[in-house]
């Protein structure tokens, strides 16, 4: 088990066990995901959803090819249903392609000091190269929850999205008073993660 606990607002460590144990990450990927369309793109552009992120495997919001979605709607796809084919449609909408994509996220991770993270890919399915730690996905989160975009986003229970209802996978939010967000993650090999945040006076 990898846990870290930090107070987001000094950066002090309460907890750790295995903090920087580097290991798949699943869906708590999408995070910087979502961290780096909200910094780089406009959230009321319109995307028109490519070919290449239709039928990704694993969660999906069931894009069509051809249909248009805002760049908000596609980050509730993201980060509320924990979308593969959204992922893959910001990404290309962002950098052009997918590997465009990563090495923004990359770019990010080592302006934030990220040393032990490293992206191949938008949504987080296992690939050789693409890992974190507890201790680098949570300062991660702090940073990203600083941003007024991605806090509404992940903080967001249910939205409806066109004909899609769109329901929130972290319980927490539901079931702990403060809870903010912010993402679960599985994958087999990966296990179950989830990175959270939550405030209290």
């Amino acid at each position: 088990m990898r846990i870290v606990v930090l107070d987001a607002a000094t950066g002090r460590v309460l907890y750790e066990k295995n903090a920087d144990d580097r290991s798949l990450i699943a869906s708590t990927t999408k995070i910087m995901t979502a961290l780096v369309v909200c910094r780089r793109c406009n959230v009321l552009d319109r995307v028109k959803i490519p070919a290449e992120a239709v039928g990704i495997e694993g969660s999906s919001m069931y894009l069509r090819e051809g249909e248009v979605l805002t760049v908000q709607e596609l980050l509730y796809g993201l980060m509320l249903r924990s979308g593969n084919d959204a992922a893959a449609a910001l990404a290309i909408h962002c950098g052009g392609t997918i590997e465009g994509f990563a090495e923004l996220m990359n770019d990010k991770a080592r302006e934030l000091g990220l040393k032990d993270t490293h992206f191949v890919n938008p949504h987080g399915l296992d690939a050789p190269d693409h890992y974190s730690t507890a201790r680098d996905l949570a300062v991660l989160a702090a940073y990203a929850m600083e941003d007024p975009i991605f806090a509404k986003t992940v903080g967001t229970k249910t939205v409806t999205v066109g004909e899609r209802v769109l329901t929130n996978h972290n319980k927490l939010l539901w079931q702990m008073p403060g809870c903010e967000g912010i993402k679960t993650g599985y994958t087999k090999a990966a296990g179950r993660l989830l990175v959270s945040s939550a405030s209290r006076n």
